[in-house]
């Protein structure tokens, strides 16, 4: 079987720079072989990196990205490039979770898509975040995103 080759705009397979912003960040797509199939993807980023916007403080989140492939997969080293260009960005939990959401909806339009942020506590308080486009394709297996509800110590 002889490999497709993937067009050289991607970010794969090649030195590419560290994005010092999200609207710098390239999201790269390839083309799904299992298209007329319904299955689900998951990425977790469980070392997202952020800044609050007011305090300048770094703030923390374990991100669970499931979604139902159409005509496009989402290349996952453009994906941690993407994830990555958070940490110096400024920006509520609530913002930063959905806009990773839109943006990735915007690149590849999956059938479905849901994000979980999952967000470490600040001030005492965790914020969990979820978004997701339209309803589930039928006959769909979806997994628990896998993350315990935060307990505190003990």
């Amino acid at each position: 079987m002889a490999k497709k080759s993937l067009p050289k705009s991607l970010q794969l397979g090649r030195a590419v720079e560290w994005p010092d912003s999200p609207e710098k960040a390239k999201l790269d797509r390839v083309p799904n072989p299992q298209a007329g199939t319904n299955y689900l993807v998951r990425f977790t980023a469980p070392e997202f990196t952020s800044i609050c916007p007011v305090t300048g403080q770094p703030d923390f989140a374990h991100l669970v990205i499931d979604y139902a492939p159409g005509q496009w997969l989402l290349e996952s080293k453009s994906l941690k490039l993407y994830v990555a260009s958070f940490r110096n960005h400024g920006a509520f939990h609530e913002d930063c979770t959905v806009m990773i959401g839109k943006r990735i909806a915007a690149e590849i339009k999956p059938k479905w898509l849901r994000i979980g942020g999952y967000w470490y506590p600040r001030g005492g308080i965790p914020i969990d975040v979820f978004w997701q486009t339209g309803k589930l394709p039928k006959d769909m297996w979806v997994p628990d995103q896998g993350v315990a509800p935060y307990r505190g110590r003990g």
